[in-house]
Parts: structure tokens; C-alpha cells; sequence
């Protein structure tokens, strides 16, 4: 059965939140769905981000979360990838591609001048994906963060 992509509506919640709990508890947080469906019902209720969704047949597999951001130097929208997910079960078979491929179709759709992400630099499977995918690394500028 081939891998399909759509955008997720709030109709969607209860597809999408395992998932992005799920997700959370691979980046070491505890498992919460309560917090993962008010999360995500707040996007979806305030129109902040685009949740694309991944299938298998019937079945979530997948979902990528992007956030509109703005580039003052370019003075144009981008997007900022800042999730992607695939089931355990769903990998090395397209699903993490078919995302990646849905949003840059998205991004393209709306607009924007580019979409930008992040990975740990020991993800190695998603770096050689991501750049199998024409994503290229930024050698020019170092990203920081401040924790509040």
C-alpha cells in the first residue's frame, strides 16, 4: 500500500496526538497525551502551524509539524520544520521522504522562500535523508538558544 501525505485539521487531533506524545517521549519527555492534545488543538485552534500527516492505508504513520517564520533579510515567510515523526513500525519505508516531500509541495504552494530545520549532529540516518532530499547543511551560521 503506498504511503499517502494531507494536511491535518483539528478533525485530525485524535490521529496526530499519539503520534506528537510519541514523539515528544523520544526526545526524553514523559509520555502525556492530555499535554499533546491541548498542544496541538491550540496550533490548530490559532492557525500556528501546518501539521501534514502521514498514512498507511487507513492508518497515521507519520505527521511533520511546520511553523511559519519570517526572514527580515529577505523580507519573505519561510517555514521552520521543527517536527517529524514516523511510527516505529512505519520506518525505511518512505514515510520520513513522503513528509519531507509533502512539505516542500506545501512550502512551494504558499509561497515561502524556504524551509529550515535542525537535527542532532549525531543523526546521521536523517542528515544523509534529509540531504538526499537537496536539503543542504549551513556551514555559514551557528545556531544558539537560550533556555528560559
Amino acid at each position: 500500500m503506498p504511503i499517502t501525505v494531507r494536511q491535518a485539521t483539528i478533525h485530525d487531533l485524535d490521529l496526530v496526538a499519539p503520534l506528537f506524545d510519541a514523539y515528544r517521549q523520544f526526545y526524553k519527555q514523559p509520555g502525556d497525551i492530555d499535554r499533546a492534545r491541548q498542544f496541538l488543538a491550540q496550533r490548530f485552534q490559532h492557525h500556528e502551524s501546518v501539521i501534514l500527516l502521514a498514512f498507511h492505508g487507513e492508518a497515521p504513520v507519520g505527521f511533520t509539524q511546520l511553523y511559519p517564520v519570517f526572514s527580515s533579510v529577505r523580507t519573505a515567510r519561510t517555514y521552520l520544520l521543527n517536527d517529524l515523526y514516523v511510527a516505529p513500525e512505519a520506518r525505511r519505508h518512505g514515510v520520513a521522504g513522503a513528509l519531507l516531500d509533502a512539505a516542500e509541495a506545501h512550502g512551494r504552494a504558499m509561497g515561502v522562500v524556504g524551509l529550515s530545520l535542525s537535527t542532532a549532529h549525531d543523526n546521521l540516518t536523517a542528515q544523509r535523508l534529509y540531504e538526499s532530499k537537496g536539503w543542504v547543511l549551513d556551514l555559514e551560521f551557528r545556531e544558539y538558544s537560550l533556555t528560559l
